[in-house]
């Protein structure tokens, strides 16, 4: 779209096409160029702000936002990963939600998964109408679909149709360079943090290391009542071997 010049604006210009040095034909169409660029900058900046109406700056918290024990997840929603860890994470905040303050980070590793911040960024336009963890979930449970598909953003809307948004609103919000840039920022902070893999834990500032899922509940269920740990160990030092006297490991 091009604005139309008029008024002294068009007096002043229609001299210069005609001016001898508008005569070359390369001159004019370089002039025509220009103008259709600027008119092109214009409409999309234009796009960009009305899709970045109305954003609110939100930390999307699950369980106790005051409790003591803080977990975060630096998470890819098209990794596979993830997704395994995905209903032990659900289990624990069923278990102990009211002593978790949950925060779930975007860490999208684009090279293996080029849909992921498409996706995290589709989370996030959800997020506004307060359902996040709520397409979250969606964006796990059916990982296999929209991972494989040509058209994942057509599968994102009928998330969200599914969750009732205003899909006006949503449209536009995915579209958000604000949202986008939100899931880029939080990739930069974990590599700050040290973070070169998905998904990556934090248990109260600390990066949590484990090899099994039982290990990462036992390490938070240690966090919220350290008297386990001393049951455990009392227990290690009670059952013994007879020969050797070294502690019995069961399930080896």
């Amino acid at each position: 779209m091009i604005v139309p010049i008029t008024g002294s604006g068009r007096a002043a210009f229609v001299p210069m096409l005609q001016s001898s040095h508008m005569k070359n034909p390369w001159v004019l169409f370089g002039v025509i160029i220009a103008l259709l660029f600027v008119g092109a900058f214009y409409i999309a900046g234009s796009a960009n702000e009305a899709n970045n109406e109305g954003i609110q700056a939100i930390t999307h918290i699950k369980g106790n936002p005051d409790a003591d024990i803080v977990l975060v997840e630096y998470s890819d929603f098209q990794c596979p990963a993830c997704r395994a860890a995905h209903p032990v994470v659900l289990g624990v905040m069923e278990s102990y939600g009211d002593s978790i303050r949950f925060e779930y980070r975007h860490f999208p590793i684009e090279r293996a998964h080029p849909y992921a911040v498409q996706a995290g960024t589709a989370a996030e336009a959800a997020g506004q109408q307060g359902k996040f963890y709520e397409f979250h979930d969606l964006l796990f449970d059916n990982q296999p679909e929209w991972s494989q598909s040509a058209t994942p953003n057509v599968l994102f809307e009928q998330y969200a149709e599914q969750l009732e948004l205003d899909m006006d609103m949503f449209r536009r919000h995915t579209n958000a360079s604000v949202l986008r840039d939100k899931v880029r920022a939080q990739q930069r902070e974990g590599l700050e943090a040290g973070v070169t893999g998905t998904p990556t834990f934090f248990l109260n500032g600390q990066r949590m290391t484990y090899s099994t899922f039982g290990e990462f509940v036992e390490q938070i269920e240690a966090a919220i009542d350290p008297s386990l740990v001393e049951i455990e160990q009392d227990l290690d030092e009670a059952v013994v071997g007879e020969t050797v006297g070294e502690p019995v490991r069961f399930g080896i």
